[in-house]
């Protein structure tokens, strides 16, 4: 322990510090010194505890007397130590850098200068200025991502070239009449906006964005078709052997009616397919074996984030300069106002409607003091209608710091005795690939009726007997993620429950979760939690591709509403940015990426 007393022109006062016994090198007597800590009690004492200190030769007004700028660090580095080597690069890079923004532009949406923003952002001279400076970073920020986008778009269609794929009037409706279900207006809507897309010599690049249950399967089956119909083979890459062999099922029962060839490829395939021209559904394994597959004019890659930008490339690699069309799909419930900017690369259709045959999924949430209640519930389900039950929960293990949180492996124990005799299968991310197949499979054939899993199950399982959804503490759970896990149920003709568990009973979180019980549609729950939980928060958004954002807020609707204009008069004005050649460098070294390009 390191004392001193320090005295101004009124009363003198204890500091002490711990652990730092160099203090007594540094620190002498009648110095000036400058001291900044919280006032507490120490015993009997009142005393400043190990206060941030400055010396009056040293970087005056850093550290002390000002707002000071928090940074993370890690072992071995102090945020004094790192606030100290900030502001000295800071006074050395600040007045080199030039602004990348013409003025007319800063002007029009009232933007301080950049450099200004930099100095501000890290040690800002009042409250109102962080807000501006960081009004100027949100704007760079999203600039940046929606000129880039946009860029990207352009390049793609007068670069590559690709297969005109083409379908009448009359074989168009032949094949969709010889479905089995009728499409929903969302579908044909989608499945029109793809033929027109295949119709062109400019390959197609457009997103598919599903809501859970929505038929994405379906419409690019039917895109597939259109290729089948000009003599050239499809690919369908999906993320996981699982989700792989569940479109495998999906579109092979299709092959009747539309007339599909489907082949499956993945790791464990022993041999290749027959290399004629069909559909060739698989994982990774494709990336391997795609030159073997003739006449590609398609290629599908569901789940398109679980995949880098390379792996992507592969498949749509150009070959004698023709490259084949590109249909990406995602399940994750994208806001609509984060579409505006972040998806100007490419094009994009939106299913929200859920097929009509499919009842709608009553939630509920239930309080800590109503689980008993709806443990016995869900043993009477399963006994009157022989459906099956997921039960999901947000780790594998006990965490020490998340004690109130329940794990996998510490609740199948418990949840044996309370559901005793059926039979609970586990399923989490550390089990080995042929592990997951196995518990699947036999949940699968009805051989578990409870299923006890991670959110590992978030995506690519069907059974279409699982009727009740159980989410324990759904607080931690984006509203898209929870809409998603929501999806494995009610897959078939029953009446299917999620059950959300929360032991948490503020306001804030029963509103937001209560929300489930009234809305089954995707993108609209996820502007709901945009709104509610900030960008930051978006569970099940995050890893799903979209960007973590430093400053920009996709909340902001008016920010957003700016970036649009501002960048449709750039491009305009000057497409190629050719007179703007700070900002085009400022592109090409920026580390902002396109969700989806080749």
């Amino acid at each position: 322990m390191q004392r001193a007393t320090v005295s101004d022109n009124s009363k003198s006062i204890r500091v002490i510090w711990f652990n730092q016994p160099f203090l007594l090198q540094i620190l002498k007597k009648n110095q000036l010194i400058h001291l900044s800590g919280k006032v507490d009690w120490f015993g009997r004492d009142i005393v400043i505890t190990s206060p941030e200190y400055e010396l009056p030769s040293e970087n005056q007004g850093i550290h002390t007397g000002r707002i000071v700028p928090v940074y993370s660090v890690t072992e071995g580095i102090s945020s004094k130590w790192l606030r100290g080597r900030i502001a000295y690069i800071l006074d050395l890079m600040i007045p080199k850098l030039e602004d990348y923004l013409p003025l007319k532009l800063k002007t029009q949406y009232s933007l301080i200068p950049i450099q200004e923003a930099i100095a501000e952002i890290h040690f800002p001279s009042s409250l109102p200025k962080t807000l501006t400076a960081k009004h100027r970073l949100a704007f760079d920020e999203l600039l940046l991502w929606n000129v880039r986008s946009r860029m990207d778009k352009k390049i793609w269609a007068s670069t590559r070239k690709s297969r005109l794929l083409k379908i009448s009037d009359r074989d168009k409706t032949k094949t969709i009449e010889a479905l089995p279900f009728m499409l929903t207006d969302d579908q044909k809507r989608t499945v029109e906006e793809i033929i027109a897309d295949l119709k062109k010599t400019i390959p197609m690049n457009r997103l598919l964005v599903g809501d859970v249950g929505s038929g994405k399967t379906v419409v690019s089956a039917l895109a597939m078709s259109v290729a089948l119909k000009n003599g050239f083979s499809s690919l369908l890459m999906a993320p996981t052997e699982i989700l792989a062999q569940q479109h495998f099922t999906t579109i092979s029962s299709l092959v009747a009616s539309i007339g599909l060839k489907a082949h499956l490829v993945t790791g464990s395939t022993k041999k290749l397919p027959p290399t004629d021209i069909g559909v060739y559904i698989g994982t990774h394994a494709l990336l391997t074996r795609s030159s073997d597959i003739p006449n590609i004019g398609l290629v599908v890659i569901d789940e398109q984030h679980r995949f880098g930008v390379s792996q992507r490339s592969i498949l749509t690699n150009t070959k004698k300069g023709i490259t084949p069309h590109l249909l990406t799909m995602t399940a994750t419930p994208i806001p609509r106002t984060m579409t505006k900017v972040l998806f100007a690369n490419v094009d994009m259709s939106m299913l929200s409607t859920i097929p009509t045959n499919r009842p709608k999924i009553k939630t509920w949430v239930i309080p800590k003091e109503k689980r008993n209640a709806a443990y016995q519930w869900i043993i009477d389900q399963i006994h009157k209608t022989s459906g099956q039950v997921f039960i999901i929960c947000p780790l594998i293990e006990e965490s020490e710091t998340l004690m109130s949180v329940r794990a996998v492996t510490s609740e199948l124990t418990k949840l044996q005795k309370i559901f005793s005799p059926l039979h609970i299968g586990l399923l989490h991310g550390r089990l080995k690939p042929k592990e997951k197949t196995n518990v699947l499979d036999q949940f699968r054939n009805k051989n578990i009726d409870i299923l006890l899993s991670t959110p590992v199950v978030e995506v690519g399982i069907d059974i279409p007997n699982a009727t009740i959804m159980v989410i324990e503490a759904a607080e931690r759970f984006g509203l898209a993620q929870l809409h998603q896990l929501r999806g494995r149920v009610g897959r078939g003709t029953l009446q299917s429950y999620c059950l959300l568990f929360t032991e948490k009973d503020n306001e804030s979180v029963q509103i937001r979760l209560k929300s489930l019980e009234t809305i089954q549609n995707g993108p609209e729950l996820a502007e709901i939690d945009l709104k509610m939980r900030g960008p930051g928060d978006l569970s099940g958004i995050r890893q799903h591709g979209l960007p973590a954002l430093q400053f920009a807020s996709l909340s902001d609707t008016s920010l957003i509403s700016q970036i649009q204009e501002a960048t449709s008069k750039l491009l305009t004005d000057d497409p190629e940015l050719k007179n703007l050649p700070l900002l085009r460098e400022k592109l090409k070294n920026s580390t902002i990426k396109a969700i989806i390009q080749d």
